[in-house]
């Protein structure tokens, strides 16, 4: 019993450490939200605090509320510190993901990598990704978290570039997607804006229920409104993928020894449903070794 302590008292260690060493890595000042992003619906239900170096979206039954990046983007890392409602918020979604510009007339089909919080009445809270390739989705994780993600702001990360896609929660990975569109697998490649959201996601993010609105408003708030990636289009696409930015550094082809322990760890404890579980046959690189 003692020797099983030990054990999980050095992998947290290994989780902090891994996450201190990547935040030494990367900080930055904040800037404030009108630098890289601006309001795109419910302008009612979005308030600025901190001299705009936080938002607070809300819902109710009239409207949730969203922003995105006033940018495109071609590769990078996209992260944002977020403090979840705090109520019985079943099948509200407080949502942060990369999206494309979808132009359906035009035949295009999008790409897009999903955070999603999937509202909960007390259960443990619930974080569902997903990546949408040329349309195709129908990927999606969920995993629980070591840590109450209503009481304090807590840091969600993309690392996308030409090797792999990595989730990242407090800077642990959590979920590596890698590219494998030389065997067929659909990778997403098109330009994407970063968005922020609260929405009615019942009844599917309540399995059937419905949102107790007698507890509305909802509030989710937002801090960190940096952008580490490569602007489009006045960027050309090809030095989106130069190696001279960081991000496409060769340290970020894979995960490196130490990240890969912590990443082994938050699988086994804290993934609770995996698609290739159930959706296997479907996707190509659930087969991959």
């Amino acid at each position: 019993m003692l020797h099983l302590h030990k054990q999980q008292t050095f992998c947290f260690v290994l989780l902090l450490f891994v996450a201190a060493v990547i935040v030494y890595g990367r900080k930055t000042a904040d800037v404030s939200f009108q630098q890289n992003y601006k309001v795109v619906w419910g302008n009612r239900h979005v308030f600025f605090l901190q001299h705009g170096r936080e938002v607070q979206l809300s819902i109710d039954k009239t409207s949730g509320a969203g922003f995105r990046s006033k940018l495109d983007y071609a590769s990078g890392f996209f992260q944002m510190r977020i403090k979840i409602p705090n109520k019985d918020s079943r099948g509200v979604v407080t949502a942060f993901y990369l999206t494309s510009r979808v132009y359906e007339h035009m035949g295009e089909k999008h790409d897009e990598i999903d955070f999603e919080f999937l509202g909960n009445n007390g259960e443990p809270h619930m974080l569902q990704t997903n990546i949408f390739a040329n349309d195709e989705g129908g990927r999606e994780q969920r995993h629980t978290l070591w840590f109450d993600p209503t009481i304090d702001f807590h840091s969600y990360g993309v690392l996308w570039n030409q090797h792999q896609i990595v989730f990242y929660v407090d800077e642990i990975p959590i979920r590596v997607f890698k590219n494998n569109s030389k065997v067929g697998v659909s990778f997403p490649w098109q330009e994407m804006h970063v968005t922020g959201s609260i929405w009615n996601g019942e009844p599917w993010a309540s399995n059937g229920k419905r949102i107790d609105w007698n507890q509305a408003p909802f509030t989710a708030h937002f801090q960190g409104f940096n952008i580490h990636a490569c602007k489009t289009p006045n960027t050309n696409n090809f030095f989106c993928y130069s190696p001279f930015l960081w991000w496409n550094n060769h340290k970020h082809c894979q995960l490196n020894p130490l990240q890969q322990k912590a990443y082994q760890y938050v699988t086994k404890k804290h993934l609770v449903y995996d698609y290739c579980s159930d959706r296997g046959q479907l996707h190509k690189e659930c087969q991959i070794n």
